[in-house]
Formats: structure tokens, C-alpha cells, sequence
């Protein structure tokens, strides 16, 4: 697997990122799957357009996942929706080795993985309205104030995101916290390509094709809430 995250003069977006890149254990299997999967999953990055076609060898609906952690929503979704392809996106080597293995496992051919900054790899790779759907579950809440600029639902991103989808896409989100939930109403809910589907600051019911994590149903035997949004683009 090539370098996990580049960062070359020239594709400097920003100077704040969205996350910190941890070292997390992998384990012998996550390792032997970033060695051999890699390269049949693994979209490397570059300042150059994506042929989407040329890398899902098809053209059929688009999903992108920001964040996939795990990746167990990807897999599922993947599984559930043969007739889509997904690129997930995630920068921890943990999370890609153990999609890799999912897939591998369940026999999906219809992901690609990229490990890179999402918010370059949109800008740069992902041409114009070519997306049918963009998920967001859980991103770092960077719950400090001070930290809030560290979020990486930001007007300059909903912008990109915009850019790369087509119309009438969607774009759905979660978090489990509230003050983030409100972040992220006040910059889509007023952003002039984005239509909350739930009314200004209105949340959904979790969608089947979000599973729900040990850590949501732990927060919920805490009491802790969980917000769904879904956006159009149009």
C-alpha cells in the first residue's frame, strides 16, 4: 500500500484538517489485506480527475462514504445495493485493512478505497455532478470550541460537495452530538444548493442502510441521542 496520506506542496487545500492521523494497531490480517488487496481496491491520490467508469470497469448510480471508520455502513450498503458503486473514504489504516477484508469476506467487487484527505480528494479527483449520494456518519465532533474550525462540515466543503453531485443526490449524516447537529444545520440548511428533506433544522429516522455501531447502542442504553439528516442537492 503506498504512503497513507500525502500531502505534496501543490495539493495544500487548507492548513486545518479535519482529523488527526493516529497510529492505531493493525493487526496481522488489516496488514496482509493492505498488502494484497490494495492494489485491487485502492485508489491512489493525485491532482487528476477520476474516470469513474474506467475504475468501477462500468457506469451505474455513484455513493461516496467520508469517514467510513470500520467500514461496516460501506459493506453493507455495498451488499445491499449491487447496482451502485461506492469509493469510501478513510484515512486510518486499521479502518482500510478491515474493509478490506470485509470485502474480500463477502465477495464485493463494486468498492474502491481511497486513503487521503476526503475534502483533496473531492476537490481534486471526483469530477462534476457525478456523485448520487455522499454519507457523513459520525465525524470527529472536535466538541471544544476552539477546535469547532477542525469540523469538517464547513461552507468552503459544502461547496465541493455540491460541485461533485448531481442533482437531486443526496446527502445523509449523522452524529451523536447535538451541538454538531446544530453546526451542521446552521451551514447546509443555509446553503443555497442544499434542501433539508426534514424541514429547516429537522432530523430523520435512521435509515436501514445505516447499521447501528456497538458504540450508538452503547450511547443508547446511556441515553445519549443520535441525529440522522438528509439533504437534496439541487
Amino acid at each position: 500500500m503506498p504512503e497513507l496520506f500525502l500531502n505534496p506542496k501543490p495539493f495544500q487545500l487548507r492548513r486545518i484538517r479535519s482529523f488527526v492521523l493516529r497510529t492505531g494497531r493493525v493487526t496481522a490480517g488489516q496488514q496482509r489485506a493492505l498488502d494484497e488487496l490494495w492494489p485491487r481496491f485502492g485508489v491512489n491520490f493525485s491532482n487528476h480527475q477520476l474516470n469513474l467508469d474506467e475504475l468501477f470497469s462500468r457506469n451505474a448510480p455513484r455513493m461516496i462514504e467520508i469517514g467510513f471508520g470500520t467500514g461496516e455502513a460501506l459493506a453493507a450498503f455495498a451488499q445491499a445495493h449491487p447496482d451502485m458503486d461506492c469509493l469510501g473514504i478513510e484515512v486510518h489504516r486499521a479502518g482500510v485493512g478491515h474493509l478490506l477484508l470485509q470485502l474480500e469476506t463477502l465477495s464485493i467487487s463494486t468498492v474502491r478505497i481511497s486513503s487521503h484527505d476526503a475534502v483533496e480528494v473531492l476537490t481534486y479527483q471526483i469530477p462534476d455532478a457525478s456523485i448520487d449520494a455522499i454519507h457523513i456518519f459520525f465525524p470527529d465532533p472536535w466538541h471544544k470550541t476552539r477546535h469547532h474550525k477542525r469540523r469538517l462540515i464547513q461552507p468552503a466543503f459544502a461547496d465541493v460537495m455540491a460541485r461533485v453531485m448531481k442533482p437531486e443526490a443526496a446527502l445523509r449524516l449523522a452524529t451523536d452530538w447535538q451541538d454538531y447537529a446544530e453546526h451542521i444545520h446552521t451551514i447546509l440548511d443555509n446553503h443555497p444548493e442544499f434542501t433539508n428533506i426534514a424541514g429547516k433544522n429537522g432530523v430523520v429516522a435512521r435509515p436501514d442502510h445505516r447499521p447501528m455501531t456497538r458504540f450508538e447502542r452503547r450511547g443508547h442504553r446511556l441515553g445519549h441521542g443520535v441525529w440522522d439528516m438528509e439533504y437534496r442537492r439541487y
